[in-house]
């Protein structure tokens, strides 16, 4: 063997092990991810589970932290949280489910399904209950001073009869309301003839195989693997995971992991449970009465973003922050879920996008 053959042998054996050694670009990826990430990745203190999932594939899965700030379970990517008003997103689903199968319409008007509601409501449709534009009191600013039991849909409901009037006329604006998904969720019960935690599962978990998810009826549910929620007070980490408002369902009370999410999402893109345009008109801006447009879909935020428009969520509740992004364009999700009465996850996921949409649109 000459010299000079042994040389290039040399030379490529060398430059296999520099090969070797080199970080993947996945790896450097998911270090970066743990670096957007670092505030969360404890192992005492409440974290968070992420989830990167694109073109059908999870390519990154994490969690970060404990799942109590009472105990030492870590967070792992199947820990069950609470979505608070991601929920939104399942609730709009459901009336969509309806409206598909011809057993409502967007234009109903609420006085249809509750005859008694005070007329200052005549004019509130089903389809301002999903935009905001319903102009209702927030159900919380009409509760009791005295009020020591957690409130469920039918009281927000209830809440309602003890106002006079709306923010604003129906269709005129946009408000965010609690109140109206409390209320979507009865429309669903008394449409449907089941519960609302049981239409969910029926039409949506259960063909889904959304086996980790629910909508949480304390007393009736058992959430494996649960992540409470936490706050940070006098220096210390406190386990604050319910408040009066937390047992209503339609506007935030679905528990799931980050796992499960990935069926949900899938199932959109691919058109499994609404026909395209109809899934298309819930990701897409809606308008007041006086053609301004709205930031906000059916269940869904919508917003620019690099240049794309693409509909997204936060969701917030005592202990919880939580944030989803969809790019449908690029088949991708990040979601961002927490245990953790502060932050400001949306920050993190754009973060943890930014650098998946850049890999997703380098030349081939």
């Amino acid at each position: 063997m000459s010299i000079k053959l042994i040389n290039h042998i040399l030379i490529y054996i060398v430059a296999i092990g520099f090969a070797s050694c080199k970080p993947s670009a996945l790896l450097i990826k998911e270090r970066k991810v743990d670096a957007i990430l670092a505030a969360y990745n404890s192992n005492n203190n409440p974290g968070a589970s992420v989830l990167v999932y694109q073109n059908d594939k999870i390519l990154f899965q994490k969690g970060y932290g404990v799942r109590s700030a009472e105990g030492n379970d870590k967070i792992t990517p199947t820990t069950n949280f609470r979505l608070a008003s991601l929920t939104k997103q399942f609730t709009a689903m459901s009336i969509l489910l309806l409206v598909k199968n011809k057993k409502i319409s967007l234009e109903d008007p609420l006085t249809k399904y509750f005859s008694s509601f005070p007329t200052y409501g005549k004019k509130i449709k089903i389809k301002h209950l999903l935009t905001h534009t319903s102009g209702l009191i927030d159900y919380e600013d009409l509760m009791p001073a005295n009020q020591v039991v957690q409130l469920h849909d039918t009281n927000c409901l209830q809440l309602m009869y003890l106002a006079d009037s709306l923010y604003f006329p129906a269709g005129t604006k946009y408000k965010y309301s609690n109140t109206g998904y409390a209320i979507l969720s009865l429309i669903v019960e008394r449409v449907s003839g089941q519960s609302f935690a049981s239409f969910l599962n029926t039409n949506i978990f259960k063909p889904l195989d959304m086996k980790n998810t629910l909508a949480y009826e304390e007393g009736k549910s058992i959430i494996t693997d649960r992540a409470f929620g936490n706050s940070f007070e006098n220096n210390t980490w406190i386990q604050t995971d319910q408040s009066l408002t937390s047992a209503v369902l339609g506007d935030g009370g679905i528990y799931t992991n980050t796992v499960d999410m990935t069926k949900w999402i899938k199932a959109l893109w691919d058109y499994k449970l609404l026909p395209p345009a109809m899934q298309k008109e819930a990701w897409s801006r809606k308008k007041t009465e006086n053609g301004t447009l709205i930031d906000y879909g059916y269940g869904w935020e919508i917003e620019e973003y690099n240049n794309k428009t693409h509909p997204h969520h936060n969701g917030s509740s005592i202990g919880f922050r939580n944030h989803i992004l969809l790019f449908p364009e690029q088949k991708l999700m990040v979601i961002l879920l927490t245990n953790r009465n502060e932050g400001t996850p949306i920050l993190e996921a754009k973060k943890i996008a930014d650098l998946y949409l850049e890999y997703n649109e380098q030349p081939n």
